[in-house]
């Protein structure tokens, strides 16, 4: 596999949008400042924004740039097959959308325990890799979301796997559920490259309470993004840091640090781990926004929405939570009290989040008359 030239990706399930579209002069001017420093790495997959990410990269990427100039990478996404009859259909359409010949990389999806029988039970992965044979696919590798036994079970019935792409950052390196730490010891343990997803956490790590935002104002030398992403890409094996950026001025900052990359310090490092007690001091809901738990709800509750909510009025102290609530998400969109507990938000959770019950806090605490 090819050594990559800077270890910083432009990830696209968060794009700039403009009255729920994607705002393609904006994105234009970030895919041009993006490939003019020198990066060149691009991740989409066919639910990010509803299928909106891989026609915008069309639009904005492939059609103004020769294909040599960048790496695509696009996944497949257990939500849009059933039968192993489907995969190449869907993956034809994949690069139909995207106007490409061929994926430097395609990754099998949101692997867990219970997505990995359904693509070993369709043959997803010998289908990828036919297709790897054929030439459409250049690198083959999985995205992952569970916990590292699982993750060593795969690399162990699959060592064709090249590369595998974890969530990673500063918050989750020990948490026991995400087990962020010890997923990326496993990857190293097998020599494979890893890719960071979610370095940020969803933007959690950026939009900082009060108390841990000042531990970083204090070093006075970045923005709170810079830390996160810094921590991630500072890590042995690390292919990749990717950052799903919504707006020039967030790339323009995520590019100042990153084109020159050096690892956090001494003392940058002490002060992100006195952020990361603080925050998990608070109890916050670790929620990334990444939306897989609404594709199938029957009440259509806008789950990540009604998190951040509770999240900012009991962590933040954000009383425009209750206006938010009960004026923009629950509008036309359940309410948190609406869930009727069928579970299905729990299977898809990347974090393996308690879903129901946070709905039943969300509930009390939101719904208050």
């Amino acid at each position: 596999m090819e050594q990559m030239k800077k270890n910083f990706g432009f990830g696209c399930m968060r794009l700039p949008m403009a009255d729920g579209e994607v705002d393609y002069d904006e994105m234009e001017r970030m895919v041009d400042l993006f490939l003019e420093k020198g990066f060149t790495y691009f991740d989409t997959a066919h639910g990010y924004l509803g299928g909106k990410s891989e026609i915008a990269l069309r639009e904005c990427l492939v059609k103004r740039y020769p294909r040599e100039s960048y790496i695509l990478t696009d996944k497949l996404t257990n939500f849009f097959f059933d039968r192993q009859e489907e995969i190449r259909p869907f993956f034809e359409s994949q690069l139909a959308a995207c106007s490409v010949d061929y994926f430097d990389f395609y990754l099998m999806h949101a692997q867990s325990e219970e997505n990995f029988a359904k693509f070993k039970r369709c043959r997803a992965y010998e289908t990828a890799l036919e297709l790897k044979a054929e030439g459409k696919i250049r690198h083959f590798g999985i995205s992952f979301h569970d916990k590292a036994d699982v993750l060593e079970r795969i690399l162990e019935e699959y060592p064709q796997i090249e590369v595998v792409q974890i969530q990673f950052n500063y918050l989750d390196y020990n948490d026991t559920a995400v087990q962020s730490g010890a997923c990326y010891d496993v990857c190293r343990r097998y020599g494979k490259p890893v890719i960071v997803m979610e370095p940020c956490k969803g933007g959690s790590l950026v939009r900082l309470p009060e108390d841990a935002d000042v531990v970083l104002k204090a070093l006075d030398s970045g923005s709170n993004a810079s830390y996160a992403i810094r921590y991630a890409a500072g890590f042995d094996g690390i292919m990749m840091v990717l950052s799903g950026m919504s707006s020039l001025e967030q790339m323009k900052d995520n590019l100042s640090f990153m084109e020159d990359f050096t690892p956090l310090s001494e003392t940058e490092l002490a002060a992100v781990k006195r952020v990361r007690a603080i925050l998990h001091s608070k109890n916050m809901i670790p929620c990334t926004a990444c939306r897989y738990c609404t594709e199938g709800c029957p009440m259509s509750i806008s789950i990540p929405d009604l998190f951040a909510c509770l999240n900012a009025k009991k962590t933040f102290h954000d009383w425009n939570a209750d206006y938010y609530y009960n004026n923009v998400y629950t509008v036309n969109n359940g309410k948190a009290s609406d869930c009727i507990r069928c579970g299905k938000c729990e299977k898809d959770c990347p974090q393996h989040l308690e879903i129901r019950r946070l709905l039943e806090e969300a509930a009390e605490e939101l719904e208050k008359k």
